[in-house]
């Protein structure tokens, strides 16, 4: 869809700082985060709502986030858990409607700066942050070869 912003991220036609990136799924940094490293993870294909979405291709995007918020552990970024969330709908508060998955990192008695961070919604240092959430996701590789090894 060429009205929407995340169909034109993933043709190359709008700017992202991106983390992730294969055939089916995009992940890359919220121009508006809440917290360092919030983080959305969409299909590359539209859909504009959870009735639009394939569920096969729902549950490849919510294990990929599973996946981020496991690799934000073990980044630099040190976050001791994470918020998953999807708004599906205006009713939900969706604002854009091409269904994405928000993987927001959160840390032990962050509960005053998260609630500030709606509010301000400002970038941290985005290179920075994407390359310490791509070092997560290698670790988190690594760590997985070790196990099966």
């Amino acid at each position: 869809m060429s009205g929407c912003i995340f169909c034109r991220i993933v043709g190359g036609d709008a700017p992202a700082t991106k983390i992730f990136e294969d055939d089916i799924l995009m992940a890359f940094l919220d121009i508006r985060p809440i917290t360092r490293g919030h983080t959305l993870v969409i299909p590359k294909s539209h859909a504009t709502d959870l009735d639009e979405l394939d569920p096969a291709l729902g549950a490849q995007l919510f294990t990929f986030g599973h996946r981020l918020a496991k690799a934000m552990r073990r980044s630099d970024l040190g976050a001791d858990g994470a918020n998953l969330l999807l708004n599906d709908g205006k009713a939900a508060f969706q604002t854009v409607h091409h269904v994405h998955l928000h993987v927001v990192p959160r840390w032990k008695g962050d509960t005053l700066t998260f609630a500030k961070g709606f509010v301000l919604r400002r970038p941290h240092h985005p290179e920075r942050t994407a390359a310490a959430i791509r070092a997560g996701l290698a670790r988190l590789a690594d760590e997985e070869k070790e196990t099966t090894a």
